[in-house]
């Protein structure tokens, strides 16, 4: 979950609001590839989850991440809660159950990117082992209740947490028990933008297909190939979704910021305190009527923070959020980037997905989305299987990231970061579903094996 914003700018209008949206338009030789990806952090003697507090702890383990990396605390009052790079714009930060995000810089490459993921993934083994600590990457807690999952010591998810039961049944298990990777992407303009945003909530199903990878919940399969993905579908439903709106005519910046006044808000945050407003409407603080700050107008900062807690399949800052996949394994955090960027940086695969998806309606777009927590390849739409859709998408992404020819130091292309997703569409085998084979058979029915042969 991103960092708070600090920006004391005040806030008179909506036109404002438009307006620090409009300000993410960037030429496309400015364009930038930011990679955030989670994992659970897990004792290596017995599989248990790691508390905040301990000499084994979350604490210890980012306090020793920045003697390793000479990163910035990130404080919350006496509390570190993360790291801030802030030569190269990367971060660390913790999720509401202790999931260890890393949000990527922004970069020119994947492979950078996978440079990126690499040394991270590199710096956390070196830290965590002495401590005893493993990491995980699958969508879904395999193991742990939710009693059994540990609290962070973080204002914004205690307001959360209090809330989410009131809005939906899942809210607590999307905040404590899952995991994704994702990828955040630039726009050169409004019209652009909004063609992004179209074809990625249309093809963020697809994604979820193809990183389905969160089959077992409380050491047993849970029915789901994409258990995180059918957790958001009841988590609350006033912030999250396919956002059927964005391709009515008239969509733009206006648009996606009416939307975003109408989700009701969870915290205004003054100084280091959070005050508790969970329910309660942005418009009220933009026309300075709102109860808990009477007479008080909103900042960015309100804004952007509000912003931070809106969940569509794609959501849209100052660059826009691919949120469709499951936490994976070490190569799928490389693919992803590498998908999204292939279809995204392109002017021609950014013309051809479009023309893929532009014939599908609200309705159907809605019943695929429903659909892929449980069949992921297998859901179909307009007539075609995720599978065969799939070989289209990554068809297209191919062909983007040749034509960018970025290369590494040995001459190779962007397109090898694929490959996981390829085999995924060959063998008609999600991450998920060879997860369950080996869970049937050679794991005796036990999760326990995930934590040795999966771990990072």
């Amino acid at each position: 979950m991103a960092r708070d914003q600090i920006d004391t700018q005040p806030v008179e209008s909506r036109d404002q609001l438009v307006a620090w949206l409009e300000e993410g338009c960037k030429p496309a030789t400015r364009f930038r590839i930011g990679t955030e990806h989670e994992k659970f952090p897990f004792t290596l003697n017995g599989h248990e989850p790691i508390p905040y507090e301990g000499e084994a702890g979350i604490r210890a383990l980012l306090e020793g991440m920045r003697t390793l990396n000479g990163w910035e605390p990130i404080m919350e009052g006496e509390t570190i809660i993360g790291l801030a790079d802030n030569v190269g714009g990367g971060a660390i930060s913790l999720e509401p159950g202790g999931q260890f995000e890393l949000s990527g810089a922004p970069l020119i490459s994947i492979h950078e990117t996978c440079a990126e993921v690499n040394g991270h993934l590199e710096q956390v083994r070196a830290v965590a082992e002495p401590l005893g600590i493993g990491f995980l990457g699958l969508g879904m807690s395999p193991k742990w209740t939710l009693g059994e999952t540990p609290v962070m010591p973080k204002g914004r998810y205690r307001i959360m947490a209090n809330y989410m039961p009131k809005v939906g049944t899942r809210g607590l298990d999307m905040m404590f028990r899952t995991c994704t990777v994702q990828v955040n992407l630039d726009f050169a303009s409004e019209a652009d933008m909004v063609k992004k945003l179209r074809v990625g909530l249309a093809l963020q199903p697809v994604a979820t297909a193809l990183f389905a990878n969160s089959p077992f919940t409380e050491g047993k399969p849970n029915g789901y190939l994409s258990y995180r993905s059918e957790i958001w579908r009841d988590t609350d439903n006033n912030r999250a979704g396919m956002l059927p709106f964005a391709f009515e005519d008239g969509m733009g910046f206006e648009r996606y910021v009416d939307y975003a006044l109408d989700v009701p808000m969870y915290f205004i945050k003054r100084g280091d305190t959070y005050i508790d407003v969970a329910g309660s409407s942005f418009r009220d603080l933009l026309a300075g009527r709102h109860p808990a700050l009477p007479g008080e107008r909103p900042v960015i900062s309100d804004w952007a923070n509000h912003l931070s807690t809106i969940f569509p399949e794609v959501r849209l800052k100052r660059y826009l959020e691919m949120r469709g996949a499951d936490g994976g394994p070490w190569a799928q955090l490389c693919a992803l980037p590498a998908l999204w960027t292939g279809l995204y940086y392109d002017a021609a695969s950014l013309d051809a997905a479009w023309d893929l998806v532009k014939g599908w309606s609200a309705a159907e777009r809605q019943a695929l989305r429903d659909a892929v927590p449980t069949q992921a390849l297998d859901a179909r739409i307009a007539g075609r299987s995720v599978r065969e859709i799939a070989g289209d998408v990554l068809a297209i992404a191919r062909a983007g990231l040749l034509r960018r020819d970025i290369r590494d130091s040995q001459g190779r292309d962007e397109t090898r970061f694929l490959r996981p997703l390829d085999e995924c569409v060959a063998s008609g085998l999600t991450p998920a579903q060879k997860l369950l084979a080996r869970y049937e058979g050679e794991w005796h029915r036990s999760v326990e094996p995930v934590f040795e042969e999966d771990a990072y």
